[in-house]
């Protein structure tokens, strides 16, 4: 390594002896950092050059913080370079680093969780035999509240899978409890169950699914086949998955799919973030495919917690419309096939309009943009239930575009929905 340092410093070109250094010593790479306008000279660039260098904590006594002086003894550094970081061999792909300058990681992510995911266990019993089927929760609130998915507490009506409303529920650290079904609706497959303990729970922190991208890394944690603690790990694959597009009737839902690998028992288990929050409930899977799960977004979930406790149900609007979302990029397709089309930059372009609906009463015609909701912005089609849930039964002001870039203003009466099955 020495004799190689030697010859580079006799070379007349810096970018030949960088290159003969590469070579022989682990050049990783250079660059402006940042493209800072500071690291700029006249006529030249000043590089940033990082190196691994394992070889030479065997070759050279001299500490790594006394490199940077050496190497230019040996004609490595001329004027036009600034610094040299050295790097570390190590793989540093398993952690991140947060802005606050804490190492996440999938260890710890689920090591926060764990604790309070559960089994939830239904007992059965027909004109032949017994037994029970199984799946997962999370503990959400020290008063005992278990979050878990729908189908594992009813059928598909809505009606109970036990006559008792009692569920068994076994802690991984080895408690039992005889737990209460609480409420399940099975359109969003969302259930909550209630436990006794006058002891300390565990619990689990509900994070927000909307700081989610599509790559993120996010970990399962379930009871698959009623193994305690099984852990999983993936990517996000999509964030607004619907409904339609697996295949599934009813009401329109969005899924955040992954890729984790899940089984039969995972269901009503939590899909957990680096910051070990929970950020979804996992519900399904495609075993005809690997690598296909499918969860409720958490701010989806955490509202129909809310609709549980203030109505005992989750309370939706109709309005009767099929609505298209509005992005930038469909705003300007619109526009560029029809002059006429509104000037907005977002929003719910009605497509249809239910003969008979309260939006048909209300005036809502096809082509119709919804821009505002008693003088709140929508941006989508699903702010739209958000900002109208609290006013069915009562009158609410809705602001549309029309050709032109006309304004008009519709006074429509949402109704409860009663979704199909």
């Amino acid at each position: 390594m020495i004799r190689s340092l030697k010859k580079i410093r006799r070379s007349t070109s810096w970018y030949r002896s960088a290159a003969i250094a590469a070579s022989a010593s682990g050049f990783v790479y250079c660059s402006n950092p940042n493209n800072d306008p500071g690291n700029i000279v006249p006529g030249k660039m000043r590089y940033q050059l990082s190196w691994s260098l394992p070889i030479l904590h065997e070759t050279m006594s001299t500490s790594t913080s006394s490199w940077p002086s050496i190497l230019p003894a040996y004609g490595i550094l001329p004027p036009e370079i600034s610094s040299v970081n050295f790097v570390s061999s190590v793989d540093s792909s398993k952690n991140s680093e947060s802005g606050d300058g804490s190492k996440k990681s999938i260890v710890t992510a689920a090591a926060m969780v764990a604790p309070a995911v559960v089994i939830i266990s239904i007992p059965w019993r027909d004109e032949k035999s017994t037994g029970s089927s199984s799946g997962s929760g999370t503990i959400i609130d020290p008063d005992g509240t278990i979050l878990t998915c729908a189908h594992l507490l009813v059928d598909a009506h809505g009606r109970r899978n036990t006559s008792s409303g009692k569920v068994d529920v076994t802690l991984p650290d080895g408690r039992t409890f005889a737990g209460t079904i609480l409420n399940a609706d099975i359109h969003s497959d969302i259930g909550i169950v209630k436990i006794n303990s006058k002891s300390p729970l565990p619990v689990a922190k509900l994070g927000s699914s909307h700081k989610l991208r599509p790559g993120d890394p996010v970990v399962t944690i379930g009871c698959p086949l009623s193994l305690h603690n099984t852990v999983t790990a993936g990517i996000v694959s999509c964030l607004d998955r619907k409904s339609s597009d697996i295949g599934l009737g009813g009401m329109p839902r969005e899924y955040i799919q992954t890729d984790c690998a899940t089984n039969k028992g995972n269901s009503g288990g939590p899909l957990v973030n680096l910051d070990g929050e929970v950020v979804g409930v996992h519900i399904m899977s495609i075993h005809t495919a690997s690598g296909y799960s499918f969860a409720v977004p958490i701010d989806s979930v955490t509202k129909i917690i809310e609709d549980f406790k203030k109505h005992g149900k989750v309370v939706r609007p109709w309005l009767g419309l099929k609505l298209i979302d509005l992005s930038e990029m469909i705003v300007a397709h619109l526009s560029e096939k029809d002059e006429m089309f509104p000037n907005v930059k977002g929003g719910a372009l009605v497509a249809v309009v239910i003969p008979r609906s309260p939006a048909d009463v209300a005036g809502f015609c096809p082509g119709d943009v919804i821009t505002e909701i008693n003088g709140q912005e929508v941006r989508n089609s699903s702010e739209i239930a958000s900002l109208l849930e609290d006013t069915i039964g009562q009158p609410a002001t809705v602001t549309v575009k029309r050709t032109k870039d006309c304004t008009v203003l519709l006074t429509v009466i949402a109704e409860e929905a009663i979704p199909d099955l």
